[in-house]
């Protein structure tokens, strides 16, 4: 659900940028990383995991140029292991979910501490150990050189950093990829990969409806409001040291759940194309199965022998009708939610601001 602030305890090649539309970058703080110290930090959503929690924590850097003050939150999203006392034992703050909620949750519980925390930038990682978190200066500096405000790790970017991994997580992978594409008109090579860095102004922007996971979603919330992204090739471990992943541990199943959060976000960003074109379509095969009737009838006096294409051209051509003017209803309440957003994102940035200040 969209969140609202609420009072809680390897070498790379260069990036490849994925600007927004010159002129249209809403980003009014982005040259302000360049002038000043930031704060970073660095969200960890956790699902059982004990075994890894304190490596990756002891592993981000405690100093980093351009960064004044580092925090690491934690989000323990219903564990029944350690992972919540080992957390808090290495130094972090600790949010707990009392259930399983999901990463997609976990994450959008994490931004929104984050901004409580005063976060100027904030990093998103996983606590299995297979992102390195010596990599973070890499992925906030062009945030902090005002080039970007979502950043992202690539797997695939590069052939020279393609991880050893399943050839069909990597098959799921460019799938995906080639969809959200598509959608959004970037051109990303990974859209799957958790390891990413935001501006306060894409966190601040950001409404993800999805508990299960949160990575294409975003894309596609961001891109349609012309935030400026990157792409940053990063060595990263193919397969988990321990455990098995809560989101792809059944293809199959994540496959389905992505293609949801994926279809429900395409309705609501691409409205004509979703009901419009499929609408235009069938209004139109319905109009050419009607002409042919007509002038069958025309030229014979009778609808014999195509006489179900009376019935089939008629509910054709209405039920087009009904998907082209549904069309136009979706894209009215899509231009509502663009002031409605508009609306929460000051919403937001008040109450963070004050929250900051009081900090």
């Amino acid at each position: 659900m969209p969140y609202l602030p609420e009072t809680t305890s390897h070498d790379s090649k260069s990036p490849r940028s994925l600007n927004a539309k010159p002129g249209v970058l809403m980003n009014e703080t982005m040259n302000e990383y360049q002038t000043k110290c930031c704060k970073l930090v660095v969200v960890i959503p956790a699902l059982n995991e004990a075994k890894t929690i304190a490596k990756v924590v002891s592993d981000i850097p405690l100093k980093l140029s351009g960064i004044s003050d580092i925090d690491v939150v934690v989000i323990d999203d219903g564990s029944t292991d350690q992972t919540a006392v080992l957390s808090e034992q290495a130094g972090t703050f600790v949010i707990r979910h009392t259930h399983n909620l999901g990463v997609g949750a976990a994450f959008q519980t994490g931004l929104k501490e984050a901004l409580y925390h005063g976060a100027d930038i904030i990093v998103n990682m996983d606590a299995d150990g297979q992102f390195n978190p010596q990599d973070i200066p890499k992925l906030i500096a062009p945030i902090q050189h005002g080039e970007a405000s979502l950043v992202t790790a690539t797997r695939f970017a590069d052939p020279g950093t393609t991880p050893d991994m399943p050839l069909i997580k990597i098959w799921g992978n460019r799938w995906m990829t080639r969809i959200i594409n598509f959608i959004t008109k970037k051109n990303l090579t990974d859209v799957s990969c958790g390891f990413r860095a935001y501006s306060r102004e894409a966190a601040l922007r950001l409404t993800l409806f999805g508990h299960f996971t949160y990575t294409q979603e975003t894309f596609i919330d961001l891109a349609f409001k012309n935030m400026a992204m990157m792409e940053i090739p990063l060595i990263i471990k193919g397969e988990r040291e321990h455990g098995q992943s809560r989101v792809a541990s059944n293809l199959w199943r994540y496959g389905m759940k992505a293609a949801t959060i994926i279809f429900r976000a395409a309705r609501d960003y691409r409205p004509q194309y979703f009901f419009g074109l499929p609408g235009l379509i069938i209004f139109l095969i319905g109009v050419i199965g009607g002409l042919f009737l007509l002038i069958h009838f025309i030229y014979t006096g009778q609808t014999y022998p195509y006489r179900s294409l009376v019935q089939l051209s008629s509910v054709l051509i209405i039920v087009g009708f009904l998907l082209i003017f549904q069309s136009l209803l979706a894209d009215m309440l899509h231009r509502n939610r663009m002031i409605f957003e508009e609306i929460l994102y000051h919403t937001r940035k008040e109450a963070y601001r004050e929250q900051k200040t009081k900090r």
